[in-house]
């Protein structure tokens, strides 16, 4: 068999930069970025997206690519519907009209983070956002479109590349003697490393796979283990200053807040923990727990921060 094309779309996100070193051992991976696609223009001409998929014709494409500012989204409705629930439905219908299998990427922001456990794959949905909202939308249009289909919901995405958390909680904790955390969400820290290495292991199995096996469909993935935004921080912070980073805000200075202490335009989800029961028994996968990822990520920025003669580390700004 000769080896797979492969479509990355987004592939300037922090999932899909880290997608690029994961599929490359599978076969050509057509990296897509705004240069190529501008996705932004998908609302008044479509036919870009069949267009760029009929030319490559690849044997899997994977959408990366998402509207992810979540409070812009409340005010620029038409564009986080675009990106997040249009282009994905394109894509899918692109696929399946080349005999392309498709993966795709949801958020735990489906659910309305009321449920006491944590999530599984059927239960019922509640986006709180418009952001959730069009990232469910998403999900549906890519179940319809195409059976060989793989989608995937995550969530606090982590990576040494790109704008994060963790990034701007190390920015803060340079800047600051004093930093207001939100206490009352919990979730789980999941590296873009850990996405993109399961997304391969995945494909791998799936790739041969007619659009009648069963395995194809929905999966919850996320690290294992749980944390708030609060405790987060303060791990983060800690470690970063036990490296050597000169964190200026010390410990205490950490102030546990509730939600309601931090008003924004979109409501978050107060529990965003997800089953992963489902993908680790189907696909024999290994989820590490959240600090093994954020340590990885750590390390990483860590060696951009001791080769650098600047006073902060590398790409901490957003």
């Amino acid at each position: 068999m000769s080896r797979p094309t492969i479509l990355l779309i987004g592939a300037n996100g922090q999932v899909g930069f880290a997608l690029q070193t994961a599929l490359s051992h599978m076969g050509e991976v057509v990296a897509c970025t705004r240069a190529e696609l501008d996705l932004g223009e998908v609302a008044t001409k479509p036919h870009l997206i069949s267009d760029l998929v009929q030319a490559i014709r690849p044997s899997v494409i994977v959408n990366a690519s998402a509207y992810t500012a979540v409070d812009k989204a409340e005010s620029e409705t038409e564009q986080a519907r675009t990106l997040n629930a249009v282009v994905p439905g394109l894509l899918a219908q692109a696929a399946n009209e080349v005999g392309a299998c498709m993966v795709h990427y949801s958020t735990d922001y489906v659910f309305d983070g009321t449920k006491k456990g944590s999530y599984q794959e059927q239960d019922q949905t509640n986006p709180l956002s418009v952001y959730g909202q069009t990232k469910l939308q998403g999900e549906q249009a890519v179940a319809k479109a195409c059976a060989r289909h793989l989608i995937m919901r995550t969530s606090w995405v982590v990576s040494a590349h790109g704008g994060n958390f963790l990034k701007t909680m190390l920015r803060l904790g340079l800047e600051r003697d004093h930093l207001r955390v939100v206490a009352d969400q919990i979730g789980a820290p999941t590296s873009a490393k850990l996405i993109a290495q399961t997304t391969s292991q995945l494909l791998e199995t799936m790739l041969l796979a007619p659009g009648t096996d069963p395995r194809w469909g929905l999966y919850h993935l996320t690290a294992s283990g749980q944390t708030s935004w609060f405790y987060y921080a303060q791990y983060v912070l800690s470690h970063a200053r036990a490296r050597g980073w000169p964190i200026k805000v010390a410990d205490d200075n950490i102030e546990a807040i509730a939600t309601a202490d931090y008003p924004v335009a979109a409501p978050r989800p107060h529990n965003s923990k997800l089953n992963t029961s489902k993908i680790r028994q189907t696909f024999n996968v290994v989820l590490p727990d959240w600090t093994e990822g954020v340590d990885d990520v750590l390390a990483e920025l860590f060696k951009q921060y001791s080769a650098s003669s600047q006073e902060s580390p590398q790409g901490l700004s957003r």
